[in-house]
């Protein structure tokens, strides 16, 4: 019986992983090349490889808040690498082979980019943050549906990543957070917004940011850097 039991074992002759890609979204323009403003989920690499089917199942790469990604486990071969997700204008996808050590990189064109972003404590407790707003292309741009400050205790920030009550649910200027408005219908204060955060919590640090977020296929955002705001101990 163990005879015949090891006769239809069949060994995976198969290599494992032996490849790598790595790279970065470049904000299209840029001089010195700046990478995209991101955070996790909002924007993916996706990789077919064409080599191993027609019809192969698609593998994404999560693209991390400061615009690089990298995935080291990966099999070799011929791919279509492409930008899957996040507020930008398309860009063609990359035909490559993939072994290890590849790198390719991207210059993508955001729907809007976040200018001149500032941050002031008013008060012991309350941010008043500023922003101008600029779209590289006027023409086509996905209805934006609101400006929205994110706050979190760590520098994982942005949407899905932030306390509701200091972001969504507590601001202070509604009518210009909630758009609904195609980019030329904005007014000149939604474009050059101010918003207030109060009531943040005394000898605490946050992590602060502020996205724009489109009605497109996955409601995505762009987004400014994150600055971290120490809100002092009451005295």
């Amino acid at each position: 019986m163990l005879a015949a039991g090891s006769s239809c074992i069949k060994k995976d002759n198969y290599p494992g992983p032996n490849a790598s890609l790595q790279g970065n979204l470049f904000q299209d323009g840029t001089s010195s090349k700046s990478t995209i403003q991101t955070c996790t989920g909002n924007v993916t690499v996706r990789l077919e490889q064409l080599n191993w089917s027609t019809t192969a199942a698609p593998q994404d790469i999560p693209v991390k808040s400061d615009g690089t990604f990298e995935n080291s486990e990966l099999f070799g071969g011929h791919y279509l690498v492409s930008i899957k997700g996040g507020a930008f204008w398309p860009v063609a996808p990359v035909e490559m082979d993939i072994a290890k050590g590849s790198k390719v990189d991207f210059q993508l064109t955001p729907y809007v980019v976040v200018l001149n972003f500032t941050h002031e404590m008013t008060d012991s407790t309350t941010l008043v943050l500023h922003c101008d707003l600029q779209a590289p292309i006027d023409a086509g741009i996905p209805q934006i549906i609101d400006i929205i400050p994110y706050v979190n205790t760590t520098k994982i920030v942005g949407p899905g990543a932030s306390i509701f009550a200091f972001s969504e649910g507590n601001m202070a200027n509604p009518d210009l957070v909630k758009i609904n408005k195609d980019w030329s219908a904005l007014s000149p204060a939604q474009r050059s917004p101010t918003i207030t955060i109060p009531d943040l919590i005394p000898g605490r640090t946050f992590f602060v940011r502020v996205g724009v977020r489109f009605n497109n296929n996955d409601k995505s955002s762009n987004l400014s850097e994150v600055v971290q705001i120490d809100v002092p101990k009451h005295s």
